[in-house]
């Protein structure tokens, strides 16, 4: 049998999260220990009075408003009430099945509305399109994450990132695909789908990409990925549905090309809402893998919040909580040194990937593109 990386299922907890609730909006400038602690333009939390001022304005505050962030994507669900819990403070979660581009949306129809995102989870294409709408804050573990994985100044900072897979109901196919080719076969008619428009998501941007490295294009050339999926079209396999927890659960969308926590939490880890025939394989060759940025609006109505948020989902704890949904988080070596990590999860989601590739932010700049220029007329949208 031909060898091929494929990942076992991660249990995963099933989380309420709270709807977007309307609501006062909260002054941005709250009070830190010496009572004049301007959270609004804090970079840092040991310059602006230490972590108890932060958790003390925070709380003052009583509210987090979160956008794009599906329950079952990375562990959200699980990080967001270990949030409420750990600080009593109430997460708004607005468009949890939205993209980077309605994150980015929303931060400027909301402006100085108590209803805008105060922290943002955006892929990096769009990211760099709006760093405009950011501020700068460098977290107290700062140190632990790679230069490479953030911005000098704390406008950024990657946290976690999957491998791009194919989820399938091995109900509905009978031989496991090993490749993206595989998925040209006419067993899969009518049956493929990526998670949402490629100009505009970078998880289905991100499907592009790993179709042009598997037919002999490059990070700095995808134009052969979108080449793919013209033919994919071609042949009556690509299904234009939006993939979601559902579709899968229902049979609707039987193959699935997205990242693989995702793909691991729509399966038998999400016990009656999952599907139980469906599996996870990482294609050979290179893993494809993308890290998605964590950011503070600028504007955020809780800017204290905000920045707790920041320092929360940084930690191990949370960091371990993403990697127990088979997400590998950024602080990954520094917890293996220090001994922090959850040494289950990451045998689970069987080691930090060796062959990993990642378009760099000029490749992804050219990536958009191609990607503007060439899909919407390839695939006849």
């Amino acid at each position: 049998m031909q060898h091929k990386r494929t990942l076992a299922g991660i249990a995963l907890a099933a989380a309420a999260i709270v709807t977007l609730a309307g609501c006062s909006a909260t002054s941005s400038a709250t009070a830190g220990s010496d009572g004049d602690t301007d959270w609004k333009t804090a970079t840092s939390a040991e310059a602006s009075g230490g972590m108890d001022a932060l958790v003390k304005a925070a709380k003052a505050e009583g509210q987090l408003n979160v956008i794009a962030l599906p329950p079952s994507w990375a562990n959200y669900g699980k990080i967001i009430d270990g949030f409420t819990k750990k600080y009593d403070i109430t997460v708004n979660s607005a468009n949890p099945n939205g993209s980077s581009a309605d994150e980015v949306a929303a931060v400027k129809s909301q402006k100085g509305q108590s209803t805008a995102p105060d922290v943002l989870d955006l892929g990096n294409a769009v990211l760099q399109e709006n760093l405009d709408l950011l501020t700068d804050y460098k977290v107290a573990n700062w140190t632990d994450i790679p230069d490479t994985l953030k911005e000098q100044d704390g406008a950024w900072t990657r946290d976690y990132t999957g491998l791009m897979s194919i989820g399938y109901d091995s109900s509905k196919i009978s031989d496991a695909p090993k490749d993206l080719n595989d998925l040209l076969g006419s067993e899969y008619k009518g049956k493929v789908s990526i998670a949402g428009d490629p100009t505009q998501a970078n998880q289905a941007a991100s499907a592009v990409y790993l179709a042009a490295l598997e037919n002999g294009g490059s990070a700095d050339d995808i134009t052969k990925g979108v080449d793919y999926f013209g033919d994919l079209k071609k042949a009556g396999n690509f299904q234009n549905v939006l993939p979601t927890q559902a579709t899968v659960a229902s049979g609707e969308t039987p193959v699935v090309i997205q990242w693989s926590y995702n793909n691991l939490a729509w399966g038998p880890a999400a016990g009656a809402s999952g599907n139980k025939n469906w599996k996870t394989v990482v294609p050979e060759g290179q893993a494809l893998g993308s890290y998605y940025s964590q950011a503070i609006n600028k504007d955020a109505p809780h800017p204290a919040a905000a920045r707790l948020w920041q320092e929360y989902i940084a930690s191990p704890e949370a960091q371990n909580l993403y990697l127990q949904a088979g997400a590998f988080p950024a602080t990954l070596a520094a917890m293996e040194q220090s001994g922090k990590v959850d040494q289950d999860a990451l045998d689970a989601a069987g080691g930090a990937p060796k062959d990993y590739v990642e378009l760099t932010d000029a490749q992804v700049a050219d990536a958009a593109k191609v990607l503007s220029a060439k899909w919407s007329s390839t695939m006849g949208s």
